[in-house]
């Protein structure tokens, strides 16, 4: 079972400390898997391999376009957070998660990798890009991978239309992806997104010549998880309530199956 906040929007800062609580939540087993879903107030984010010189203009020019600056764990390099854009910051533990649960996720111009009984980070972030694919699909925009770049592309002209960017730390993620819904494409030019300088930003608004309804958006993209990640998908109304509720809980199987199968870990979401 996967736990889905929906949090509105929410400046980096208090999504960080949230996301940091929640994985030590998670790794002590004090949670179950849980989906946060939200939108950021103007923000440019550098992940690990992020280079300075791909935020294209000053400081005091990004805080009159009202532009927070922050450096994060996450992997990949510069990207723009903003209003219109879904934001999903998956908070699971990929032990609970086996890489043969759904093969069909896979790149076609990678080499098919043995199945694994906890999900790798790769297969991983390969299931957020089918997720984000199905997504545009549901919405008749034709998405796609690209060899050697990670994200989702629009095909009409190769244009990134999601990024992700994810930290795994014990087997337990965060960061995640970001689907450009009716984000004003405009900040893009602020920054060498993702250090791409060969490749245009698109969104589903720009694909499809109107705005979306983010709702809609965010309940598709909850049903590619269901499907991709095959699990359940429980709407929580409020942090509090997931906390006070410890919805979604693992339970540890009783200790004579434990032995039989000889696993000392053996959980059942």
């Amino acid at each position: 079972m996967i736990s889905v906040v929906q949090l509105g929007v929410l400046g980096y800062v208090e999504g960080l400390r949230l996301q940091r609580k929640l994985v030590e939540l998670r790794k002590a087993g004090g949670i179950g898997d849980v989906l946060l879903l939200l939108e950021h107030s103007p923000v440019i984010t550098l992940g690990r391999n992020a280079k300075a010189a791909h935020v294209l203009v000053s400081p005091d020019a990004l805080a009159a376009r009202g532009v927070e600056v922050f450096e994060c764990d996450r992997g990949g390099d510069v990207t723009f957070h903003g209003p219109g854009q879904l934001v999903g910051y998956p908070i699971f533990d990929l032990r609970g998660h086996s890489s043969s649960q759904l093969s069909a996720v896979s790149s076609q111009s990678e080499p098919a990798r043995p199945p694994r009984k906890t999900l790798g980070a790769v297969d991983y972030v390969r299931w957020l890009e089918e997720v984000l694919i199905c997504t545009c699909g549901d919405f008749s925009i034709p998405a796609k991978r690209i060899a050697g770049l990670t994200g989702v592309w629009a095909e009409s002209a190769e244009a990134k239309i999601a990024a992700l960017g994810v930290h795994i730390s014990r087997s337990v993620t965060s960061h995640g992806f970001a689907l450009n819904v009716n984000t004003d494409l405009s900040y893009f030019n602020l920054i060498v997104p993702c250090g791409i300088t060969a490749k245009p930003v698109t969104s589903m608004q720009k694909e499809l010549g109107r705005e979306l309804d983010m709702n809609e958006v965010a309940q598709s993209v909850l049903r590619n998880f269901g499907r991709v990640f095959r699990s359940q998908m429980l709407w929580v109304d409020t942090i509090d309530a997931l906390l006070d509720n410890a919805v979604g809980l693992p339970m540890k199987a009783p200790d004579e199956l434990r032995r039989l199968r000889g696993e000392d870990d053996l959980i059942h979401g």
